[in-house]
C-alpha cells in the first residue's frame, strides 16, 4: 500500500481525473445502452455469475480510456484478471462495467456503469450511470454528490419506514422482529443503484447482504458519504478498498442519524 504519510492528492489532479471519469463513464453507458436488449453471447463465470459480451466491451472501453490517460494508476475490475500491482499504487480505478448484469440480460432497466477512483483505501471520485433512466450520480471527495448536476442529500431523521428500505428481507426483519411480516421497497437488482438511492432520498436505508465486492461498492460508497449519508459494515467500521481481499460482508447505507441507529441496533444484537 502507499505510504500513509503521503501528501494529500493535488486538487488539479483530482479535477482532471473527475472530468476524465465523467466523460468516460458517459461513453461507457452509451455503449452499454446500444447493446441492451440485443442478441448477446453470454456465459457463466465462477459458480453462478453471469457475464456477456456487453460486459467485456464496456470493460475494454473503460480500461482503454482510463488507463491510457493515467498509466501510473492501478486497475481493479470485475471483468479483468486481477493484477497485484494495484496493491502498490496510491491511486486505483475500481470498475464494474455493468452492475446488475442479470437485469441487463433479462431486459430490465435497473443496471448501471459504476467506477470509482480509490486513493489508498478510500474512494475520492465516484460515478454511477444508469443509462435507461438517465441518472448520472457523481461525487468528489469534499464536494458533495450530484444527480444529473444537481446536489442531492440523504434523508434526515432516524425513524424507519420499511417501504423505503431495500435489501435482503431476513436481514432487514432483524431490525424490528416484533413487527412480524413487513413490506420492503421492491428489490433493486443493481447493488450500486440500490445504495445510490439513499444518496438522493429515494430510500431511507439500503443493505448489502454479503459477498459484495469493491467494484459493486466503491463509487456508491462515496456518493452516499458525500450526500451526508454513511455506509459501513454493521459494526460501523468503514469499508476499505484496494486490499488483497476485495469481498465484503453485510453492509448498510443510510442518512447519518438513521445509520447510527441501525449500527447501534446490530452492535447490541449481532448477526449469528
Amino acid at each position: 500500500m502507499a505510504d500513509a504519510d503521503a501528501q494529500p492528492l493535488d486538487a488539479t489532479i483530482l479535477t482532471r481525473d473527475a472530468a476524465l471519469l465523467r466523460d468516460t463513464v458517459r461513453e461507457a453507458g452509451a455503449l452499454a445502452r446500444s447493446m441492451f436488449r440485443t442478441e448477446l453471447k453470454k456465459w457463466t463465470k465462477g459458480a453462478s455469475s453471469p457475464v456477456s459480451e456487453a460486459d467485456i466491451a464496456v470493460n475494454d472501453l473503460l480500461e482503454a480510456r482510463l488507463r491510457a490517460a493515467t498509466p501510473d494508476y492501478g486497475w481493479l475490475s470485475e471483468e479483468s484478471a486481477d493484477d497485484a500491482v494495484r496493491l502498490s499504487r496510491r491511486l486505483t480505478w475500481v470498475v464494474d462495467p455493468i452492475d446488475g448484469t442479470r437485469n441487463y440480460l433479462n431486459g430490465h432497466d435497473e443496471w448501471c456503469v459504476s467506477v470509482a477512483l480509490v486513493e489508498d483505501a478510500s474512494p475520492v471520485l465516484g460515478a454511477v450511470f444508469a443509462p435507461t433512466s438517465d441518472e448520472f450520480f457523481f461525487a468528489a471527495r469534499g464536494q458533495g454528490t450530484t444527480l444529473n448536476e444537481k446536489l442531492v442529500r440523504a434523508t434526515s431523521g432516524s425513524e424507519l419506514d420499511f417501504a423505503r428500505v431495500a435489501g435482503p428481507k431476513p436481514l432487514v426483519e432483524r431490525l424490528k422482529p416484533s413487527l412480524g411480516e413487513i413490506k420492503l421497497h421492491p428489490r433493486i437488482g443493481s447493488l450500486a443503484l440500490r445504495l445510490c438511492r439513499v444518496a438522493h432520498g429515494a430510500l431511507d436505508a439500503a443493505f448489502a447482504g454479503g459477498n459484495s465486492h469493491d467494484w459493486d461498492l466503491a463509487a456508491a460508497d462515496l456518493i452516499v458519504q458525500e450526500a451526508d449519508g454513511r455506509m459501513s459494515d454493521l459494526s460501523g467500521d468503514p469499508i476499505l478498498y484496494n486490499r488483497r481481499e476485495v469481498t465484503h460482508g453485510v453492509l448498510v447505507a443510510a442518512g447519518r442519524d438513521r445509520h447510527a441507529d441501525i449500527v447501534a441496533h446490530f452492535r447490541n444484537r449481532p448477526l449469528p
